[in-house]
């Protein structure tokens, strides 16, 4: 049984942050120590963004709030919201977002109708409500109330792969099934300045979007170019459990992301992959794999990734556009890389893809897909 990814979908919110000018907004702060200030030239500097998306209108030096509440544009002072605040934006906002990726991706899904959904897995982890974003699509798309609804929160930027894995396993036990996957972070709400290292790692890497799938086995019109999920692995490297991590803080969701990770990918990367490549019993240079999908959760991780396997520029440049155009989105961002690669100029036939996203743990999820279909 062959389970295919039949369409893939992105959405990101309006309000676009231009990384040089946010960079001098963080470099200005109060309190901001003569380390901080080079931290945050150099973090956001050299992040390999250009550009990124955020839900808080207010983040813009363009924009004037009588009562701001994230940012005060004409002091140029970024404000500290309680979490309660933060989270309220993101059941809002959030919502908007899961909603429109979702009706992309079904709209993007010929042969697959609303009523067609039997599966529905929601994913995020930059806040939480209830009703949460699975019912609200429900309500929103008109898919049917009975539809089988889970949702995987607080996994962090791997999490696209689990919510891909579960789908595919609901289509190998059910072949009618027809599986929605949504994901959406709206990181940018926890965003805050501060000296310490890892915040202004955060802050000068993280973004807002969201991305959606409909997966299936059905046979379905369309031969355009699809993805088939092939083989899902998971390992946990035996370093880095401190390195990679989230916590729930009273101004917002605490990040840490140590300077060390890309490291620790750099020494785990190839055991990482063995578990995923024995399935087809792999033995060739790395680089011979098509396409690879790597999240982008920083330029040095991806510098790490290209040396490390010996891939080519070309091999890394859906990750490397993906991070200059939209930033870190967490379990979003892995899913616009893959669209990037759907798009790409295909002849037909097949092409092999493999993909990886690493979280906290450290934990390193993979995937391999191949492209198939007629040539677009």
């Amino acid at each position: 049984m062959t389970v295919t990814l039949r369409s893939l979908e992105t959405a990101v919110p309006p309000t676009v942050l231009v990384q040089d000018q946010v960079r001098d907004v963080f470099a200005q702060q109060p309190g901001l120590t003569r380390l901080g200030t080079r931290l945050v030239g150099t973090s956001f500097d050299y992040s390999g963004i250009e550009r990124r998306h955020t839900v808080v209108e207010e983040l813009t030096l363009e924009r004037r709030s009588e009562n701001p509440v994230f940012f005060d544009a004409g002091a140029r002072l970024i404000l500290s919201p309680s979490t309660k605040v933060r989270n309220d934006v993101f059941a809002a906002k959030g919502t908007d977002l899961f909603i429109e990726a979702a009706r992309r991706a079904l709209d993007a899904a010929e042969g697959v109708e609303a009523a067609d959904i039997t599966h529905l897995v929601t994913v995020s982890c930059t806040g939480f409500f209830n009703p949460g974003p699975d019912y609200k699509i429900v309500r929103a798309l008109g898919l049917d109330p009975a539809v089988r609804r889970y949702h995987l929160g607080f996994m962090g930027c791997y999490a696209a792969f689990p919510a891909l894995r579960a789908a595919k396993s609901f289509c190998e036990a059910e072949p009618g099934a027809v599986v929605l996957v949504v994901a959406a972070e709206l990181c940018t709400l926890h965003v805050r300045s501060s000296n310490d290292p890892d915040t202004i790692m955060g802050s000068s890497l993280f973004a807002d979007g969201a991305a959606a799938a409909v997966v299936t086995a059905r046979e379905l019109p369309g031969p355009g170019p699809h993805l088939e999920l092939d083989h899902f692995e998971t390992v946990l490297t035996p370093v880095g459990e401190d390195a990679m991590a989230w916590s729930i803080g009273d101004e917002g969701f605490e990040m840490v992301l140590g300077t060390y990770v890309p490291h620790i990918i750099d020494e785990h990367i190839v055991g990482a992959l063995e578990p995923l490549l024995a399935r087809e019993g792999w033995d060739r240079p790395y680089r011979e794999i098509d396409h690879w999908a790597i999240h982008p959760g920083g330029r040095s991780i991806l510098d790490k990734v290209e040396a490390k396997l010996q891939l080519t520029e070309k091999q890394l440049a859906p990750a490397r556009q993906t991070l200059r155009d939209y930033g870190n989105m967490s379990s979003a961002t892995v899913m616009f890389v893959l669209k990037h690669i759907l798009d790409q100029p295909f002849a037909g036939g097949r092409e092999r893809v493999c993909a990886m996203a690493f979280g906290p743990g450290l934990t390193v999820e993979t995937c391999l897909l191949t492209k198939a279909g007629a040539p677009a």
